[in-house]
């Protein structure tokens, strides 16, 4: 393809345009459709006296939309390039194109463009403005919906600096109380001191009490023991750090998600799967929705006897598939069978492969 090619053109403005519309124009359908029936779902909990409208409209649903329409997105914009797509090709204007000289890969220019703003769009709502909006909405959901929030935590075990571990038995958020507390200091495979004591308080940021305290030095065979009944302290680390509910990776920016993770690992803390998956998933995605526009484009753009149903059914299977597969992929990563970062990019890498083998397939 020559550099002149490139240049846009009147037809490219006017496949932008028509893909685009008819993006939002799908978005906004559907999300009208899942709003209405996700009010029929749970109008019994907005009658609660304890809710007010404007925290139903405000607080749940101006934040539920975004973070629906990142989610389900690649599947709008399928849906989107198979319907504008199918309805060139029934009326041959794409015919038409192709016969004027155009090829088929220049065909594609306007189609990645197109899809190029939607994912620079999504991967910018979802990495950085949507997190801050699903606190507000889990929040809702944890207080009036579910009416559960992770308020307790046993076995929990953390490197708190290097050399330095603390252990709860147990921990409840209401009371901000800790009990079965100990804490242990190494220096190289030695332990040095170890405090142990019945219950320990979260004050503010880092600052601990520490109740009913013995406090073991060790040196060589020689061992000092102090005690006490209330003791301030710094200690690095917070209740967040280990009471950590399923959905608190979707509350976090691409940023602070990379930092989380690196904190955790730093303090040997588990069960970091899920953040891991939401953040590689968030890169992943922005490139799904190129994968999925040539595999729409491939596969629409002749006419069939079926019509556009034909193209629309086969389509939205493809789609259906490509999301299932994500989420399966993902419950591998949880488990442990592969690592997250792998399991939010074999989607991608077996769908390129179909991606290609359908544009090749495509008439010319």
């Amino acid at each position: 393809m020559k550099l002149r090619e490139l240049k846009p053109k009147r037809i490219d403005r006017y496949i932008i345009k028509q893909f685009l519309g008819t993006f939002i124009f799908t978005m906004t359908g559907i999300i009208l459709i899942v709003v209405v029936f996700d009010v029929n779902e749970k109008i019994d909990k907005f009658m609660a006296p304890e809710i007010t409208l404007k925290e139903i409209i405000v607080d749940y649903y101006i934040n539920f939309i975004p973070y629906f329409l990142s989610m389900f997105a690649s599947l709008f914009t399928f849906i989107a390039v198979i319907f504008f797509t199918s309805r060139l090709a029934d009326r041959s204007e794409i015919i038409a194109m192709l016969s004027t000289g155009m090829s088929f890969d220049r065909l594609m220019l306007p189609y990645g463009i197109s899809a190029g703003i939607i994912a620079i769009s999504m991967f910018t709502l979802s990495a950085f403005i949507i997190p801050p909006a699903n606190k507000k909405r889990i929040n809702f959901e944890d207080t009036y919906i579910r009416k559960k929030k992770v308020e307790y935590a046993r076995n929990v075990q953390l490197e708190v600096e290097p050399g330095i571990f603390a252990y709860f038995d147990r921990y409840s958020n209401a009371s901000r109380m800790g009990y079965s507390f100990s804490i242990e200091r190494f220096e190289g495979k030695t332990l040095v001191s170890r405090l142990t004591a019945n219950s320990i308080k979260y004050d503010s940021l880092y600052h601990w009490t520490i109740i009913d305290y013995i406090i073991r030095d060790f040196d060589g065979m020689y061992e000092h023991i102090t005690s006490g009944t209330r003791r301030d302290t710094t200690l690095r680390f917070v209740p967040t750090d280990f009471l950590i509910a399923e959905n608190d990776c979707e509350t976090m920016t691409s940023p602070e998600l990379a930092t989380h993770i690196a904190r955790q690992k730093k303090r040997g803390i588990g069960n970091i799967q899920t953040f891991e998956i939401e953040y590689h998933k968030r890169y992943a995605n922005a490139l799904s929705f190129l994968i999925l526009t040539l595999i729409g484009v491939s596969l629409s753009s002749y006419k069939k006897k079926g019509g556009m149903g034909l193209n629309i059914g086969v389509g939205l299977g493809l789609s259906f598939s490509y999301i299932l597969f994500m989420t399966v992929t993902s419950s591998f990563a949880v488990s442990g069978l592969v690592s997250p970062m792998i399991a939010s990019w074999i989607p991608n890498i077996i769908y390129t492969f179909i991606a290609i083998f359908l544009y090749r397939k495509a008439p010319r």
